[in-house]
């Protein structure tokens, strides 16, 4: 942004970490600088949001020295990676998928647990913008771009580790949630990691991603969020979120934002880590405190 705009005129519209496609149309270009976190087979799709550059989950932006995968990078290599992105501190940042929300929740909370509050998602991500007749354009190989001077300064708390899963696990005021689908919570449905155990952590909570969102990867509203939460963390604040590798675990924390909880936490390793064989215990079974043990 130059000295003659108008004071974070992007950043002052930014109410809250979701944003729609009619929203960042308007804005694109005022201080916005948009990422694509697509992952898997959607990462370095061939069209692009005008102007997104490439935040790479399975590429720089995960620490490849971690024997799990997407776990979160040092400050001083987030740092560098935002930097040869160019992103600014006083940048605003909206992050998207090309399956909705999925893989962006995770960009989104790995920023707010580096230090930067100022970003949001694209609700509905790239469907969501072709959708609403939004231009797209060819995706280049890299960002070219100048460099940032982003500097990243860590939260502590907002991504955790097992012990500090084991310790929420075994308090009365704290709910563990896991965003992977029923039939792997239950131990019915295959890891698509091999190796894993199947099954869930005694203790935890099943509340699949998927129930958080309306048909295109749209987040629902408020209202119907915190019902969701309540039913499955009941009156407990203090939520702790896993998932297959950490990523999907970032939408219940997306909606457990949306929905007015404040005591968040991401289990950076979670079923990749949790389920490798080791004594770590493993339940199954559809309810929280599983059929058996092993």
């Amino acid at each position: 942004m130059s000295a003659t705009t108008p004071p974070d005129t992007a950043a002052a519209a930014l109410a809250g970490p979701l944003v729609g496609a009619d929203w960042l149309a308007a804005r694109r270009g005022e201080g916005v600088v948009l990422f694509d976190a697509s992952v898997g087979a959607h990462r370095g799709a061939a069209l692009r949001i005008p102007g997104a550059r490439p935040f790479d989950l399975d590429g720089e932006l995960s620490d490849h020295s971690s024997t799990v995968p997407h776990t979160l990078p040092g400050a001083r290599e987030f740092t560098e990676a935002l930097r040869s992105l160019g992103v600014h501190d006083a940048d605003t940042v909206v992050v998207y998928d090309a399956q909705g929300i999925y893989s962006s929740a995770r960009a989104w909370w790995m920023l707010r647990a580096m230090g930067f509050g100022r970003a949001a998602v694209l609700d509905g991500g790239l469907p969501a913008w072709i959708a609403g007749g939004h231009p797209v354009e060819p995706s280049p190989a890299a960002y070219d771009g100048p460099r940032g001077t982003f500097t990243a300064r860590p939260r502590p708390g907002l991504i955790v580790d097992a012990d500090a899963v084991a310790a929420a696990l075994a308090d009365p005021a704290a709910a563990v949630l896991d965003a992977r689908t029923s039939g792997r919570f239950a131990g019915t449905a295959p890891e698509p990691r091999p190796g894993l155990r199947g099954g869930h952590m005694p203790g935890s909570v099943s509340l699949p991603f998927g129930d958080l969102q309306r048909d295109g990867g749209v987040m629902r509203p408020a209202h119907e969020l915190r019902t969701a939460f309540e039913a499955a963390a009941r009156d407990r604040e203090q939520l702790y979120f896993s998932c297959g590798s950490g990523v999907t675990a970032c939408v219940l924390a997306l909606g457990a934002t949306l929905a007015g909880y404040r005591d968040l936490a991401v289990y950076d390793g979670s079923w990749s880590e949790w389920g490798l064989p080791s004594d770590r215990p493993v339940a199954t079974g559809e309810t929280p405190d599983g059929s058996s043990l092993r």
